[in-house]
Order: structure tokens, then sequence, then C-alpha cells
């Protein structure tokens, strides 16, 4: 059993307290806060947990578990200072989440339960009786109309063997061959004649799990039959409703030849009954197979093919489904859809999507692809600084993906329901950036609209504003920036009155702020505004183990832009990018598969050597200096010019990959930053 030391009683601490104390495997003994009347305390005084308010006293004692819940990295790094040597401390931003969770997994588990009692009630409520097995032929569940038609109660039926209830039952046969039966007949001890449907049960990892009997008192079926005698009639109709969709249907018989079309399908593909009834199904087609044909041999439906039809070789996407009646094949019914109004119709949603996604982030984390530490690390910090209101400040090269980050972090904080307005600040002219940010008032300058008009941040309010290329403002925007920062108000260009708000400013940049404070091109006191939650992200030269998932996610998503089906590249081809260095990072390898792709033949699957465009070979070019030993140096400048000169020459040989560097120098990847930063040492000026 483990020992376990709660520091921290708020609410965090006293989730965890619950779910310590419900297990048999931790022993919680004691629970620590400075403040007395924490929550925690008093659950923990209930519990006869002995509890404190200093955990010093605690933590030489034979513990196994700390799991500090204070969410203070002053505590959490004392802790982990004094702490046992065999003892783990959990820090309280693991805490969180796993508190998160488990209110979570009460409330899906609360979902789930109200979805099972929902299922139950339909299947209980509906005519038809089902019946359903376990792999092993045992019943384990069975609906009222079940009972009804066979004539047995359910405690007759589940726990049982299905052959001991209904003796010529044919679902051991479907569970052995894994194949369905359709619309067969069997007759009943009770005399009773039924339609029955058997289905094999087949989860996701093509496991057999079960199977299930639907079926229909056939009695019912000939009432139903002996009130509708005119079948004429009854066929009349049908066809008058298939002549009067506006959907294009086309129906052929059992050996593939047209039977019925209606005038919807003439609109779309230009040809006339004449052309189509009695004829076989391939007339109607110009490029591409009949699925009429495929259903009539498969006896399986298609969905969403695309081909194109009739003289004027329109195209078009069908979905195709067999007619079995008794359980012979009878023909096959198909519905066109016109790609053309398909696309129209794309084209608008996407347009409307495009508007909200300007006043939304349409990010979050897991749309961010890496698995590499160094990117598990910028998304630790950023799932941290999502939970609180700190500026964050996201840097890294261009094309690592700072935008997702943005989106990310607004999506996982409480603010995700408001506004997120973006802002390229480069790309904005300085003439008129003030006016966008922070609005204008009516007569302001020549051409101000009537009644002024709101800025970005007054649009923002309540939600989260991103400053991308931050490092590009001029130094009075800057100054007018860190009032909004201090002040929490902007005032409107030609205006006199503040105006209060209440926004999260995310910002990113590509440039080295530290380089521009030196060259007095950014304001120190701005950055230290900023620079409350540096994320550092990786480039693409950084985590180059992130390559196979990075090429698979991008070719998905070029395969919808350019109705392509490449499924994934060559060991050559992921080789050849590996050797790459990767100046443009992500937006440059998306820029490569998309080039790769285009010039691919529509039927190749693969990316190969020779799709893909000529890249310049990394040079692993890592030079050694040996300098001339001067005396001239005190003892500490010296150790740090010696330091600095190491970090580099380990920093080049591990490829600029930070992680290694921090593990072959034996220290913390938080303590390379620190020395990277103190020394200015860059990827760009070791190159």
């Amino acid at each position: 059993m483990k020992r376990v030391l709660i520091v921290g009683a708020g609410k965090g601490g006293s989730i965890l307290l619950n779910i310590l104390y419900a297990t048999q495997t931790m022993k919680i003994v004691a629970v620590i806060d400075t403040n007395k009347d924490a929550p925690g305390l008093k659950l923990a005084r209930k519990y006869n947990i002995p509890v404190g308010v200093e955990w010093t006293s605690w933590i030489h004692q034979d513990i196994d578990i700390i799991i500090e819940a204070t969410g203070d990295d002053q505590v959490l790094d004392k802790l982990i200072e004094l702490r046992n040597r065999k003892t783990v401390v959990i820090p309280g931003s693991v805490a969180y989440i796993i508190s998160e969770l488990f209110d979570e997994k009460e409330t899906l588990l609360e979902k789930v339960k109200l979805q099972m009692r929902n299922q139950a009630l339909i299947l209980n409520n509906i005519r038809d009786g089902m019946i359903v097995i376990n792999n092993e032929g045992i019943v384990t569940f069975v609906n009222k109309g079940a009972e009804k038609i066979v004539g047995k109660e359910k405690r007759e039926f589940e726990g049982k063997s299905i052959e001991s209830v209904i003796a010529n039952t044919r679902l051991p046969k479907v569970l052995r061959n894994r194949r369905r039966e359709v619309n067969q007949k069997l007759t009943l001890e009770n005399k009773k004649q039924v339609i029955t449907t058997r289905i094999p049960i087949i989860n996701a990892d093509d496991l057999l799990v079960g199977a299930f009997a639907v079926f229909k008192d056939i009695t019912e079926v000939m009432n139903l039959a002996e009130e509708n005698t005119d079948l004429k009639e009854i066929k009349t109709m049908l066809e008058a409703i298939i002549h009067s969709s506006d959907e294009a249907i086309s129906v052929v018989d059992e050996n593939g030849f047209g039977i019925m079309i209606n005038p919807a399908y003439t609109r779309i593909t230009g040809l006339e009954e004449s052309d189509v009834i009695g004829k076989p199904a391939t007339t109607d087609i110009s490029e591409g197979e009949s699925m009429h044909m495929r259903v009539l041999q498969t006896r399986r439906a298609v969905r969403g093919a695309t081909m194109k039809v009739g003289p004027k070789k329109k195209e078009v996407y069908v979905n195709v489904a067999p007619i079995i009646v008794d359980g012979k094949m009878k023909g096959s019914v198909g519905v066109l859809h016109d790609v053309s109004e398909i696309h129209a119709l794309t084209t608008e949603l996407k347009r409307a999507r495009q508007i909200i996604r300007n006043l939304e982030a349409k990010y979050t984390f897991d749309d961010i692809i890496g698995t590499s530490s160094e990117m598990k690390l910028a998304l630790e910090q950023a799932k941290v600084g999502a939970k609180t209101p700190a500026t964050v400040l996201l840097r890294g090269e261009s094309g690592t993906g700072k935008e997702l980050f943005a989106h990310a972090i607004h999506n996982e904080s409480d603010r995700k329901h408001h506004k997120f307005i973006r802002v390229n600040c480069a790309a904005i002219a300085e003439s008129i950036l003030e006016s966008e940010l922070f609005g204008y008032e009516e007569g302001a300058f020549s051409g101000a609209k009537h009644g002024g008009k709101k800025g970005l941040f007054e649009e923002a309010n309540y939600g989260s504003i991103f400053l991308d290329e931050i490092g590009e403002l001029s130094l009075n925007m800057q100054a007018k920036l860190l009032r909004v920062l201090q002040e929490n108000e902007i005032v409107r260009v030609g205006g006199t009155q503040p105006i209060s708000i209440n926004v999260r400013i995310i910002t990113a940049t590509n440039v080295n702020l530290e380089k521009a404070i030196m060259a007095k091109t950014f304001r120190e006191d701005l950055y230290y505004r900023l620079n409350r939650l540096p994320i550092f992200i990786p480039s693409l030269e950084e985590r180059l183990s992130d390559l196979p998932v990075l090429t698979e996610h991008i070719i998905l998503k070029i395969n919808q832009d350019y109705g392509r089906n490449v499924r994934f590249v060559s060991d050559e081809v992921l080789a050849e990018l590996k050797r790459y260095h990767w100046p443009g990072n992500i937006r440059e390898l998306e820029n490569v598969l998309g080039r790769a792709m285009i010039y691919m033949d529509m039927n190749e699957e693969i990316i190969k050597l020779k799709h893909l465009p000529e890249l310049a070979t990394k040079t692993e070019s890592i030079s050694h200096h040996s300098e001339q030993l001067t005396t001239d140096l005190p003892l500490q400048k010296a150790v740090e010019h010696y330091e600095k000169q190491y970090i580099q020459h380990v920093f080049e040989k591990n490829h600029y990959n930070k992680t290694k560097t921090a593990k072959d120098l034996h220290i913390s990847i938080r303590n390379l930053y620190y020395k990277m930063d103190k020394y200015k040492i860059e990827r760009n000026n070791l190159q």
C-alpha cells in the first residue's frame, strides 16, 4: 500500500482526497494546507486523517507519493528539493488534470447510463421482436416484442442458450459463418410464422462478439396485405412518388436492365426513357464503372461513387442499394446527385464558415500534431497557460504553428465562448493600425465613418486577441499597447474617454526580442509585460521524429483539397525529408508534399522519390575551433566564455535539438533555455 501526502486542500486537493480515500492501494497519511478553513482539511478530519499547516514535518517520514495541489511552483520546487530519493512528487498541474478527468468521467457515466435507458425504452416499445446473443450463444437481451411473439417471458430467455429457447433457431449458424441472413421465414414452436433478419455483431477490431435477430409476426404482414389488395393502385402510387421526387432515380432488374427512371434523372443526364428502359445498366455511363452491376454481383450497397453519365458527360456521385425480396435479388435502385450543385453548395458553406471563423478560434490542441518531447513540452506549457489569464508570448520560427497554438489556448480557456480576433501586426499599414486596433470617433480623420467605429480590442472584449508578428510594431504603437496591458483600457483615435476592456492577449514573434531591445527597436518594459508566459515552439528540424505523423496528417488534408487518394510516403522519401533542414518548417513541408501530389497520377497512392521536388540536403558541418587561451579575463568571465562555447558546440552536434542538448549536458530543458537566452545562442547564428 502506497503512503500519500497531499499538500493543498483546495478544490483540487479535496477531489483527489475523495478519489484516493476510496481506493484500496493508497493510504493518505496527512493533508496539509496553510489555510485552516480549507475544505480539504474539514474533509480529512471527517475521514480521521491527520491534518496540518506545515508539510516540512511530514516530508521525511515514510512517504511514497507527495501530491502538490497548491498550484504554487515555489512549493513544488521545494518539495522536489527536500523529498526523499524514493518519494515521487506529482505537480499541481497533473493533480488538476486528474480532478478534471474524474469530473468528466462521472459526467460521461451518467450520459452512458441515460443512453442505455433510452435504448432499452425504445427497443421495448417497438412491435418487432429482438433477441441478442453473445459469441457463446447465450441470450443477453430480449425485448417485449420478442416475448409476445415467441410466447415466453424474459426470465425464460436471458442467461440461457438460444437453442434451448427456440429449437430451430439459425442464430448459432450466423455466429459460425459471420454472414447475415436477411428476411428469412421461420416457424416457431407456437406455430407462428415470422420473417427474421439475423446479423452478426463484429466490433471495430473485427472480432465477433455476438449476433442478434429482428423478426416480425407474419400474421400482421398478411393483415396489412389483405387491407391493400389493389396492387395495381399501389404500384401506380409508387411510380407517382418516384416521378415527383427531385432526386434523380434509376431502377434496374436482377439482370441489370433498366426498368424505371424519373424526370429528375433525365434533367441531370440528358437521357430519355427510350435511351435507358430495357437497356443494360452501362448504357448511361460515359466514364466509370456501373454501380448497378457491382451491387447485383456483391449484394452490397455502394455509397458516394463518382462517375460521368450521359452524352454531356455530367459528373455525378451515386448511391445504389440492392432490392432483395424473400432473400432473392430482384434488382437495384440508384440515386444520382449532380456534383456541380454539390460544389456550389459546398462553396457557399465554406464562405459561411469563413465568415464565422474570422470571429472564432477554429483549432484545438487535438489539431496540433506531434509526439516528440520538444512538442510535448510546448503543449504542456500552453495547456497550463490556457487555464490562467496571463499574457502568452509564442516564440518560434516562421511556419512552426504559432497561430495554431493561439487558437488552441483560446479554445482551452474560459473565454472560448467569446470572440477570438486575429491581427497580423506586420500586414497592416502603420498609418491605419492604431485605428484598427483601438477604433476611432466620428470626425477623427477624413473618411471616418459616421458614428465612429469599434477597434479590434473592443470587438474582442471578454474574449482573446492574437497579435502576430508583435516584433514588427513601431515604438509608438508599442507604447500604446503597453498602456492597454497596464490599465486594461483603450482610447479611440480622436477620443478622450478611456474605454475599459477585458481581453486575453496572446502574442507571437519569430524575431529575437532581446536583440531588438539592445538595438532600441523594442521597448524593454513592454517585453517584460509580454514575457509573463513564454512558450518556445520547436522548429521542424528540432522534432524530426514527428515527420511520419505530420506527413500522414498533411496528406489527408491535401487529399481533401485536391480530390486525391494518396495514402503515405515511401521510406526513401521519409529518409530524404529527414535529411533536409526545413527553414520554412511545417508550412514548407505542406508545400513540398502538395507539389509532389500535383505531379502524381490520379491512381498513384504512394509518394516516391521521383515525385519529390529537389531539396537541398542538410550539411552537418560542425566546426571545431581551438581558440588561443587568454589570461587577461577574470575567472568568472572566462568560465562563462567557455560555457557559452561548449553549449554552442553540443547544440550543433545534436543538430540544434534542444532536448538532446539538455540531456547531453545533464541539465533540465528549462535550464538550457535560460542559458541560451543568457548567452544569446540561436540556431540561425550558428549556421
